[in-house]
């Protein structure tokens, strides 16, 4: 705790961020240096129950009336959490403009999903973008193409704290580093402070609104319709809900003690059945309350980084990890469609395939695919960036009765494709096409002739 003072007078001299953010960066890493970002006591884990986590069929249904529904629907605001960019997929500027679909945009999805509503029960559910200091000019000028749309759309920004060098908790910035590399967005779990203090808070209530509807831009399963989801071998890496010392608490694999045995019990899908899909459902009033008494004091996740050769660490936390203080919360446990990420290319093939369609807005499962589970899918470095991605397939091939695909090497996709079964292609030497309407399946593929 002798590095907080230091720190305190560095940070206090960072006039690039405000007060509140100073004082909200100040307050984190107190409660880090406390031990406040210990890992639980792995013994004391329970299983939720179904009265802790609500099977979806349970819920009571829409009203049949579209009054009463226009009225819920008034009540309601979608918050959607933008502030990653598109880096890892090879892009520049906001993750949420990267094409998903038909020329349409994880952004332009969402706009057409709330025009939709509003449109059809009459209301006028606003949208919210919370930005990070990353996207928030890309994404001030990329709204304005929606001026004409039905829906009011809002944005405000997370707060902005300067990464910590690790050997003497000093702010990066005042080691010379000016750019953006000394700073960081605090995770997502900052969305409920920076409501606040942004001043959208109080406007939401001052104009009705109740709930507020958060999700991440890239799930194209978070769907306006009433969140975790039944948990797979893609989702091993996810948060889950646990009940814990009487509470439901969200429990991430940064929070699981070292040893081996902790680390691959968390990853099972047989004592963790389920993942947290990032879809919040939230009280706007709660949300008031337990700011002002800064009452949130969710678990911290320490995230080491390295920035042009020194070691600086960012402490973050999740929004879901607020569960455990607001009363009477519970999880919903939703079919696996609502929950679609696309978080690399291997993600963009599936939802640009056959195995969806586009519906206002909406990406809906191919009812031809029998299996509930949708295809494993691996694609190699070559694949990584979304624009070679795209160059390496003259059509998306057809993948409807795909169980996995593994493709390594300098591989280029014919038109007409149809993959089935378990498939591996491999260019062991050299390039390697697959040609137009080729059909594959259960195969091997290293060379033409193999096809």
């Amino acid at each position: 705790m002798e590095k907080l003072p230091q720190l305190r007078s560095a940070v206090a001299g960072l006039d690039q961020i405000s007060e509140n953010e100073k004082s909200g960066c100040i307050n984190l890493v107190s409660r880090y240096l406390s031990g406040e970002a210990e890992q639980i006591e792995w013994s004391k884990i329970k299983t939720p129950t179904d009265e802790v986590v609500v099977p979806y069929d349970k819920l009571a249904p829409v009203p049949e009336d579209s009054a009463e529904t226009k009225k819920l629907l008034d009540k309601l605001v979608v918050l959607k959490l933008n502030g990653g960019l598109g880096t890892t997929m090879g892009c520049t500027g906001p993750k949420s403009v990267i094409e998903v679909r038909d020329g349409l945009t994880f952004l332009d999805l969402i706009v057409i999903q709330i025009e939709n509503l509003n449109k059809k029960y009459g209301c006028k559910v606003p949208l919210l973008l919370m930005n990070s200091f990353n996207t928030h000019d890309d994404t001030l000028k990329i709204v304005q193409k929606y001026e004409n749309s039905n829906i009011e759309i809002h944005t405000f920004n997370q707060s902005q704290y300067p990464r910590l060098v690790v050997d003497d908790f000093s702010p990066l910035p005042c080691k010379g580093n000016k750019g953006k590399d000394g700073w960081y967005p605090p995770g997502h779990g900052d969305v409920f402070p920076a409501l606040m203090n942004s001043g959208k808070l109080e406007k939401l209530l001052s104009q009705g609104k109740e709930y507020v509807f958060v999700a991440n831009s890239d799930n194209l399963g978070a769907l306006v319709d009433l969140i975790v989801t039944p948990k797979t071998l893609a989702d091993v890496k996810g948060g889950t809900l646990i009940s814990y010392e009487g509470k439901v608490q969200l429990l991430e694999i940064a929070q699981v003690p070292d040893e081996h045995a902790a680390v691959n019990e968390f990853k099972s899908i047989e004592k963790f059945k389920i993942f947290n899909t990032n879809n919040l459902w939230v009280n706007l009033k709660a949300i008031k309350r337990l700011v002002e008494a800064d009452a949130l004091k969710m678990e911290i996740i320490p995230n080491p980084k390295e920035v042009d050769g020194i070691k600086v660490l960012q402490l973050e936390t999740a929004a879901g990890a607020a569960i455990r203080f607001f009363d009477n919360a519970i999880g919903i446990n939703v079919p696996r469609s609502r929950f679609l990420p696309v978080k690399a290319t291997s993600d963009l093939l599936l939802v640009q395939s056959d195995l969806y369609t586009l519906s206002d807005g909406f990406v809906v499962r191919n009812k031809a695919r029998k299996n509930p589970e949708n295809p494993v899918i691996e694609l190699g470095p070559e694949f990584k960036k979304v624009g070679n991605f795209l160059s390496r397939f003259k059509s998306i091939p057809s993948i409807i009765e795909l169980d996995s695909l593994k493709v390594a090497g300098d591989v280029w996709f014919g038109s007409g494709v149809t993959l089935k079964g378990k498939v591996t292609i491999e260019a062991k030497s050299g390039k390697l096409e697959i040609p137009n309407k080729a059909v594959i399946a259960n195969k091997v593929v290293n060379d033409p002739k193999d096809i």
